[in-house]
C-alpha cells in the first residue's frame, strides 16, 4: 500500500489503484485476487473510484510527456515501490501449494492512492490537499485489505 501517480485522464487525488500486474525493467509481475481486493475497497469507501490495471515503477517523480508515454505502454498509474517489493516478496520461498494457490506461489497485491494525475500534478499548490486527502484514503483501506489476506486460501503454517 501506499501512494501513486495516476496516468489516465479524469483521474483525481484520492482515487484507488488495484493493481493486476507491476511492472519494472526486470519484468512483470501478476498480482492476486485484483477483482476482488478492488470490490472489497469499492465496498469499504463508497463513492471512492478504484481503478485496476497495470502499475509500473520508476526511479523518480514522473511528470508531462513521460506521464503520456507510460500510459501508451498500458500502464494507468506509477509509483517508485510496488514493482520492486512484488518482485522480491513473490520469489521468496513458500510453503508447498494449497487449494487455493495449486502452483505454491506467493499471494501479492499493490493497493495505491494517487496523489497527483494528468490535471493535478505535483507542482501545484493543491498537491498538499491531494497528499492530505490521498492519506487519509489509504488509511481507510487497511480493512478491506485485511479481508483480501483472510479470503486467500493459505496453506497453514
Amino acid at each position: 500500500t501506499g501512494f501513486c501517480a495516476g496516468l489516465v485522464p479524469g483521474m483525481h487525488p484520492g482515487d484507488l489503484v488495484v493493481a493486476e500486474h507491476t511492472r519494472d525493467p526486470r519484468g512483470t509481475v501478476a498480482c492476486s485476487g485484483a477483482g476482488p481486493l478492488a470490490d472489497a475497497l469499492a465496498r469499504a469507501l463508497p463513492g471512492r473510484t478504484v481503478h485496476t490495471g497495470l502499475l509500473t515503477g520508476a526511479d523518480h517523480v514522473v511528470r508531462g510527456p513521460e506521464r503520456a508515454a507510460l500510459r501508451a505502454t498500458g500502464a494507468i498509474a506509477v509509483d517508485m515501490e510496488s514493482a520492486a517489493t512484488l518482485w522480491t516478496a513473490a520469489r521468496l520461498p513458500v510453503a508447498p501449494a494449497g487449494p487455493g494457490d495449486p502452483a505454491g506461489r506467493r499471494p501479492v497485491a499493490a493497493v495505491r492512492v494517487i496523489v497527483d494525475a494528468p490535471e493535478h500534478e505535483l507542482v501545484r499548490i493543491g498537491t498538499v490537499r491531494g497528499g492530505i486527502s490521498a492519506f487519509r484514503v489509504l488509511r481507510t483501506v487497511l480493512p478491506a485489505f485485511h479481508d483480501w489476506h483472510r479470503s486467500l486460501l493459505l496453506p497453514r503454517r
